[in-house]
């Protein structure tokens, strides 16, 4: 192996190799097999190959790459080169085009005493070392979190020289709202691994879409809200569309591979409404209430002046800022919505990718802002 010529590969490797050790001895007591946890050198090496890969163009595209650190034997059933290929930038990009579509990656190995590219696979193993390039110079570390191959945990986010290690602890608010709690404990201990979080798969949904967007989930059997909307709506629904809340209701043993297929079939169709401007409404039970609302101070509360800004990651420092300086009209009207409807929560999709949460904190007195962009690559 030779050195790394990203600075950032090597100052994280050994932040992320605790990580994954902390993780691997957390479940040991379990039957299941895990996945091997790279060592600092590797995660290095890895790391360097893919930021380098990112800044290339195969054709004119940049790479979209998802690599994992797993032996070909704990693959499942993998498509395998006949000869392994250089862990190095050329070999990444030019693979690039054949492992972009969600859900292949490229399998990588130790061979003798080097790291090689082995193959393409579907299935990794719990707790496998993925790195994904989202875009030039953008890379997300993370592993498979439960049984559903697509479910993954977010650890380390790196951007140029930015490096943002996830802090999983800070995930746990005292104060926070159960909805907003449900959003942000995808690697905490107490959140389920084989459960189905509709806010977080409604929140990736409206960030795919590109165009921004606000969703407003509200309590349901409730008409508070309706103080907080400039009326009339036009893309008001009546009676509420209930296909979401419907899956959501069905018990544990009836969600099936078909299940799941509906289920993501009616979050792309909620995440599609929040592309209209203006806001989507559901309830907290996930009936579509109504979307391209506007939304209006209500009678008699006072207009939001300033709201806590917080993102769950290591050293983040929480600043109270006017909502108008980190966001513009959406981010405005969610944090006033949320200091007038207390008890609901907001989240607001950006254009430039990044994803924030509103809720009201007890504790603070004001509007909590979370923003969680980091949660979601």
């Amino acid at each position: 192996m030779t050195e790394s010529a990203y600075p950032a590969a090597r100052a994280v490797s050994a932040t992320v190799q605790a990580h994954f050790r902390h993780l691997l001895e957390s479940r040991q007591h379990g039957k299941e097999v895990l996945a091997k946890q790279p060592d600092a050198q590797a995660i290095e090496m890895i790391i360097d190959a893919a930021f380098w890969a990112s800044l290339r163009r195969e054709e004119g595209y940049s790479p979209k790459i998802s690599l994992a650190f797993l032996a070909p034997e704990q693959a499942g059933q993998p498509l395998i080169f006949e000869n392994s290929l250089p862990l190095n930038p050329t070999t990444l990009s030019r693979l690039a085009p054949a492992v972009e579509r969600p859900g292949v990656h490229l399998g990588v190995w130790h061979d003798k005493d080097q790291l090689r590219v082995w193959g393409t696979t579907r299935r990794i193993p719990r707790l496998c070392f993925v790195l994904e390039v989202i875009e030039p110079g953008l890379l997300v570390v993370k592993y498979r979190r439960g049984q559903d191959p697509g479910k993954f945990v977010n650890v380390v986010i790196l951007k140029g020289d930015q490096i943002k290690v996830v802090d999983e602890e800070g995930t746990s608010l005292a104060d926070c709202p159960e909805l907003l709690t449900s959003l942000l404990s995808f690697g905490s201990p107490a959140f389920r691994d084989d459960s189905v979080n509709v806010l977080v798969q409604l929140a990736a949904s409206m960030r795919a879409h590109g165009r921004g967007g606000i969703l407003l989930v509200v309590p349901q059997g409730t008409e508070a809200w309706r103080e907080s909307i400039v009326w009339p709506v036009l893309y008001s629904v009546s009676p509420p569309l209930s296909e979401l809340a419907h899956l959501m209701r069905q018990e544990e043993e009836m969600r099936n591979a078909l299940w799941q297929e509906a289920l993501q079939d009616a979050v792309e169709a909620v995440g599609g409404l929040t592309a209209v401007d203006g806001a989507t409404i559901i309830s907290d039970q996930y009936e579509v209430l109504a979307f391209g609302a506007k939304v209006g101070r209500r009678e008699g509360g006072r207009q939001v002046e300033q709201v806590i800004v917080t993102e769950p990651i290591i050293g983040d420092l929480a600043s109270v800022v006017h909502p108008v300086q980190f966001g513009g009209t959406r981010h405005l009207s969610a944090a006033q919505f949320v200091q007038d409807q207390r008890d609901s929560v907001a989240l607001v999709a950006s254009q430039d990718g990044r994803f924030t949460v509103f809720a009201w904190s007890p504790c603070e007195e004001m509007v909590h802002a979370h923003r969680v962009e980091t949660l979601l690559l």
